[in-house]
């Protein structure tokens, strides 16, 4: 069975988890296969929104059992190494220039977690649960912290990272990790909407919006930040997709990037 089954319409590049059997959970094999559809999906100028899900019951339970059990044997330089890989995943997904989307179908668990907070957005079912349980291992959820720490906030973290304890659907969209819960039935048109918003806006100014956003977040607002802010907007302002968006707004009509 594939370990995930990408599909492409109208621009929306969906990739399925699908080890339904085990939850979703992912192993050194599923890490690399990702990672290349991933990479391989920021330069098709086809894709133009990325969704990522699973089937079955789960979205994500984290790492395999039997992937654990090989990692039990490795020595510390073959635990980095594994590590690293899995690190190339989060920061792969987090960096796509391209708008993703986390449709959360059920529960998710430590990796699980990272990749929904890797995330640009994140709709869930009301049912699904989380939590971070590398703890009630010994372990600790290292490669993810940069991304669930920044979607949930340090004072969330030390509660959810220490304890390992579960929260809801509810609880979660609180403190960050996701921006709507809605009912199962109601999943697919919640995630439709989000798309249908990115779509109507220009991709180049996506990009260059996420990138904007990793530039200034947690730094003040010093000469060299502003100066950079104002030399960002003045590119985008004379490239060629920010003279069609502006025309297309002055002639009231649709830009040529929003299919009629």
């Amino acid at each position: 069975m594939s370990s995930h089954l990408p599909s492409l319409s109208d621009g929306v590049f969906t990739v399925t988890l699908n080890r339904p059997d085990i939850h979703n959970a992912f192993d050194d094999v599923l890490i690399a296969d990702l990672t290349q559809t991933l990479r391989e999906a920021e330069v098709n100028e086809k894709i133009r929104v990325i969704v990522l899900t699973g089937t079955g019951k789960s979205f994500s339970a984290g790492a395999d059992l039997n992937w654990m059990k090989r990692m039990a044997r490795y020595t510390e330089e073959e635990n980095y190494h594994d590590a690293m890989a899995l690190a190339e995943l989060m920061l792969t997904l987090n960096r796509l220039p391209k708008p993703t989307i986390a449709r959360v179908n059920g529960s998710a668990y430590g990796g699980g977690v990272g990749l929904i907070a890797c995330c640009d957005m994140a709709v869930a079912v009301s049912d699904a649960q989380f939590a971070l349980t590398e703890v009630k291992l010994g372990l600790i959820p290292a490669v993810i912290s940069p991304y669930v720490v920044a979607a949930i906030g340090e004072k969330t973290a030390r509660r959810y990272f220490l304890t390992a304890e579960r929260f809801g659907a509810t609880d979660a969209q609180r403190m960050g990790l996701l921006n709507e819960v809605v009912d199962a039935d109601e999943l697919d048109q919640a995630v439709a909407r989000i798309v249908a918003l990115l779509l109507a806006a220009g991709p180049g100014a996506q990009a260059e919006a996420k990138d904007l956003i990793a530039c200034v977040s947690h730094r003040p607002p010093t000469d060299s930040v502003i100066a950079d802010t104002a030399e960002r907007i003045a590119h985008v302002r004379v490239s060629p997709e920010g003279q069609e968006g502006l025309a297309a707004f002055l002639e009231k009509r649709k830009p040529n990037w929003v299919k009629e």
